[in-house]
């Protein structure tokens, strides 16, 4: 069986560890092969029969994701249910009706109307999706793009005025500061910018420089960025005196999903429901 390394979340202390589990495609392929009664099957029933398959241990089926408690965990969301989207789009599955809410090989009914949570099942994964792509492509792009990217979302989170009066990351090349955008529209006030767009995590050593760079400054805000992650010594660090707010790839990409900072909106839908108060009949 090929496995490959998912992170996962401990749900009390919050931090993200790694878990060996089956591979997608490892996956895609049982999911085919298991045995369907006439009525179809559910993908709470194929997550247990594939755990079993794969001789998974109580670790691997209790871990969990960032949104936290899940049926079989980290597999059952994350892995397992993937591939049922995958196969349904192809056509290889089908939904039944009144069995909650289950994918099946047989059966040619309509699909119930999906949940709420349904819904926002569907917006996360997409969302993750998209935060997985935008840093492959930063990544993809040399570091002069990097740069000009960070103060682009900086401007459209409302700092530093207008996109000319930011002063590009990259640029200053003084005593480890990176970049300096104002706080505020006014320029009342400046911000000093670290941009590092590394593979590696990164680590005490680059904020304590940071700070002191800052220092050198005469200031005490400054804002570290990364594609890569942080340790979490680094995470806990304390520069005393100074206020430096750390974000990682993830959460970078996630800004700019916010931000409308390399992204465009494909469609926008409006869920809508009963007005009840429309109903209400005045009777005189």
């Amino acid at each position: 069986m090929k496995t490959e390394k998912r992170m996962a979340v401990d749900p009390t202390t919050k931090q993200k560890y790694e878990i060996e589990l089956p591979t997608s495609e490892a996956v895609k392929q049982e999911i085919l092969k298991l045995d369907y009664s006439t009525h179809g099957i559910t993908i709470k029933e194929a997550t247990e029969k594939l755990a079993e398959k794969f001789g998974l241990s109580g670790e691997q089926k209790s871990a969990k994701t960032k949104r936290g408690e899940r049926y079989l965990g980290f597999f059952h969301y994350e892995v397992v249910g993937p591939e049922f989207e995958s196969l349904l789009r192809e056509g290889k599955l089908k939904q039944p009706k009144g069995r909650g809410t289950p994918y099946v090989l047989s059966g040619d009914v309509p699909p119930p109307a999906p949940s709420d949570g349904d819904i926002e099942d569907i917006y996360q994964q997409i969302r993750e999706k998209v935060t997985e792509d935008l840093l492959q492509e930063i990544k993809a792009n040399s570091p002069a793009f990097f740069e000009n990217l960070v103060i682009d979302l900086l401007v459209e989170m409302g700092y530093g005025g207008s996109r000319e009066d930011a002063e590009a990351v990259g640029r200053s090349g003084d005593g480890g500061i990176d970049g300096i955008i104002n706080q505020d529209r006014l320029g009342l006030d400046v911000v000093y910018v670290q941009a590092k767009r590394w593979k590696n995590n990164v680590g005490v050593p680059e904020i304590a420089g940071f700070a002191g760079a800052l220092a050198g400054k005469g200031a005490n805000k400054g804002i570290f960025i990364t594609t890569s992650d942080f340790t979490k010594a680094a995470k806990d660090y304390d520069a005393a005196g100074f206020k430096i707010i750390l974000i990682d790839g993830k959460r970078l990409a996630q800004l700019m999903i916010d931000h409308n900072v390399g992204v465009s909106t494909v469609k926008t839908y409006e869920i809508k429901r009963i007005d009840s108060d429309y109903f209400i009949e005045d009777i005189q």
